[in-house]
């Protein structure tokens, strides 16, 4: 009995000491990183396909990133030119308006002149000038602090705040400013006084009726929807068409007046 005991404790040693590298906790690690250095040797990839596979994913990434950026470079090229305006608009925001005004005067004068000048005509460019001077000086600045001014007394964008601004642009800046572009380019045109009111009489009223009609739609979108500091840039935009009519406006001839009055 003793003899079977003994012979069997022999058998279960030889087990161990045959399959230790699994029963072992602290030998296996090693073994297992052993095994998996000589299977990753055994199928290493040799370094010149390496090398090639590296090349041509760098090229293809290369021609995809070329493609990609050709066909963006004019979305990137718009963004960046809002971005460059922006940022004039917040360092130099009167005199940024202001260019802007004139800019839109003078290509709305010349729209203006394109269609009412005859086949054999040539363009007034002192015309021009005084438009381009309009925008420079007046509106432009003028625009900047209405704006502002608007945004102080109705700080929010709601139906309401935005409707009470309309009414106040109508009844207020509107026909000012249309006063104040009528005799001044009448005054450097060389007309009086007496012909400055005169032409007043005859073409205020028929501009304010054609400036109820176009300006209150672009006023809900400008007060509305639009962030403060880009108002005026957008109210210039709506402006371009109303500006070839009102340029049209201010190169009629001279609105007659009564004896009576000119012997005054």
């Amino acid at each position: 009995m003793s003899a079977a005991f003994r012979r069997n404790a022999t058998i279960t040693r030889l087990l161990q000491s045959h399959h230790h590298p699994i029963t072992d906790p602290t030998r296996a690690p090693i073994l297992l990183r052993t095994q998996t250095q000589h299977s990753k040797a055994y199928f290493r990839v040799p370094d010149f396909i390496r090398r090639s596979t590296r090349e041509y994913e760098h090229s293809s990434s290369s021609l995809f990133s070329s493609r990609f950026s050709s066909s963006s470079s004019s979305s990137s090229s718009k963004i960046g030119l809002v971005g460059w305006y922006l940022g004039l608009i917040k360092s130099r925001p009167v005199l940024t308006k202001s260019i802007t005004s004139s800019l839109i005067y003078i290509a709305a004068d010349l729209s203006s002149q394109t269609i009412a000048l005859p086949s054999s005509g040539c363009y007034d460019f002192l015309r021009t000038l005084r438009m381009a001077g309009y925008g420079m000086v007046i509106l432009g600045p003028t625009l900047h602090f209405w704006f502002n001014f608007m945004s102080k007394l109705f700080p929010k964008r709601d139906l309401f705040s935005t409707l009470k601004k309309m009414v106040m642009g109508q009844a207020l800046y509107g026909p000012a400013m249309t006063v104040v572009f009528f005799s001044v380019n009448a005054f450097l045109q060389g007309e009086n006084i007496t012909e400055i009111v005169a032409r007043l009489k005859r073409d205020l009223l028929p501009t304010m009726i054609n400036g109820v009609m176009y300006w209150p739609i672009c006023d809900f979108i400008t007060f509305r929807f639009i962030p403060v500091q880009l108002q005026p840039l957008v109210s210039n935009s709506f402006s371009y068409l109303w500006t070839v009519y009102m340029t049209y406006m201010a190169g009629l001839e001279k609105a007659t007046t009564s004896p009576s009055r000119l012997t005054q």
